[in-house]
């Protein structure tokens, strides 16, 4: 059933922000009223965010890779950032580098590099409520091995629960270590995209990608919004609180994004920039402590049961925010997504980040009977839309809905191999953004798009 990794993923509303150069007018006062309205929540064009760059053609979170996003139309450039051991912000996707850095080639040659791999296993604890079927697992996977010492948690490598044993870390390098040994690489779908620009280009800061932002505004004429995601952020304080980058019970990577923030001039709501992560906690702390920006809350699913159409969540890796599940809340994430969920989420956030399916679900009818059979999303077909986007608009929240892909295996049946079909059909559902990893095939969709309404 499974369908793919999404977090990768996956913060807002903010069309107003982009810009005039951003949002094309819509021609001649005579055209304007034969056109259809956008159903957006504002009204206004939805936004097409460069998910970690352009990732369908260069290494992701590589300097290629947003500038040919920026190049090739994108509103924003979307990334994940970790402290790096000296208390850097930079972007990588996982923290764990052997999936998206020539790691492991490097260590073959340097020996620093190979003797930092982490090898010690993690401990396994018990959630902190009655255990039921419902409520998933009743353990999950922490890499503090010695509860009495903090700086245990530099040993393993265990990230919101998931093991990443024999792997490296990025909190155990300095910014110019990072940027002198590795180089980014492809990560979803590895085996169909280019593959001959891996490891050529360092990971990036975030001071770096906001440079990039910046002048590719100005060389454009359009106004490039970032797009940083707090990343494992329940994780990465504690590994940043072990390399002596804040107080114990201080929140470094927050507090870090806030001054990043504040020192590029970028802490208001009408700014170029969305702050979004899966931990509504960060979002929380980030609110509470100075950020003003447009927030987004992102919302994960474990799968699809593709009999029935429903998103599954009962994971503890990807089914519920890991800060939850550290504070003892049994919730999964999907308690969001109703008008009650909503409204608290709109108490700290201006928008959603949800998952495909929970927007449009996906079901394979008839299901076959044959047990080797294995279900895919290539397989299924979209089912009538839910409530959701109508729901978050209501409670005054728009909705950037992750991630749109161009490969086959990753499109439903009815679609017919046509990505530019996928993202028509969320246009017209009204969503205000889409994360898409080939921004030129969402740029594509959204003017066949706006042609299709008359502007």
């Amino acid at each position: 059933m499974k369908i793919v990794n999404r977090r990768s993923i996956a913060v807002v509303s903010a069309l107003t922000l982009l810009g005039a150069g951003a949002l094309t007018a819509c021609g001649s006062d005579e055209s304007n009223q034969a056109a259809k309205p956008y159903t957006t929540l504002d009204g206004k064009q939805p936004l097409v965010i460069g998910h970690r760059g352009l990732p369908g053609l260069r290494p992701e979170e590589t300097q290629p890779s947003y500038e040919l996003a920026a190049d090739d139309g994108t509103d924003a450039l979307e990334e994940d950032l970790h402290l790096s051991k000296d208390c850097v912000l930079v972007a990588r996707h996982n923290p764990w580098l052997s999936d998206n850095t020539n790691v492991a080639e490097v260590a073959k040659t340097n020996p620093d590099v190979a003797a930092r791999k982490r090898t010690v296993p993690g401990i396994a604890v018990p959630v902190s409520w009655p255990s039921t079927p419902a409520t998933g697992p009743a353990t999950y996977l922490v890499d503090k091995t010695d509860p009495a010492d903090p700086k245990s948690v530099l040993k393993s490598l265990i990230v919101d629960g998931e093991d990443h044993t024999n792997d490296w870390s990025i909190t155990d390098f300095t910014v110019a270590e990072l940027q002198k040994w590795f180089g980014g690489t492809t990560y979803d779908d590895a085996a169909e995209r280019p593959t001959e620009f891996n490891g050529k280009y360092p990971i990036l800061t975030f001071q770096q990608i906001v440079d990039i932002a910046k002048a590719k505004s100005k060389s454009t004429g359009r106004t490039i919004s970032v797009y940083p995601e707090s990343k494992n952020p329940t994780w990465n304080d504690e590994q940043a609180i072990a390399n002596g980058c804040g107080a114990p019970g201080s929140h470094p990577l927050e507090d870090a994004i806030v001054k990043a923030v504040d020192d590029n001039g970028l802490n208001s709501k009408d700014a170029p920039i969305f702050v979004q992560s899966f931990e509504p906690g960060s979002l929380r702390y980030l609110h509470d402590h100075g950020l003003k920006t447009k927030i987004v809350q992102l919302v994960d699913g474990y799968d699809v049961d593709y009999r029935t159409g429903k998103v599954l969540y009962d994971d503890i890796v990807t089914g519920r925010p890991y800060d939850w599940t550290v504070a003892g809340d049994p919730r999964w994430f999907d308690a969001m997504l109703t008008p009650a969920g909503l409204a608290e989420v709109k108490t700290y956030a201006d928008g959603i980040g949800p998952w495909k399916p929970q927007i449009v679900p996906l079901k394979i009818d008839p299901y076959p009977a044959d047990p080797a059979f294995k279900s895919s999303t290539a397989a299924a077909t979209t089912q009538p839309p839910t409530s959701l986007v109508t729901d978050a608009h209501a409670a005054g929240l728009f909705v950037h809905v992750f991630t749109f892909r161009d490969e086959k295996k990753y499109l439903a049946a009815d679609y017919n191999g046509d990505p530019k079909a996928e993202f028509a059909k969320f246009f017209r559902l009204g969503v205000d953004g889409v994360f898409t990893d080939f921004t030129n095939t969402g740029v594509d969709a959204r003017k066949a798009f706006d042609k299709e309404l008359g502007h």
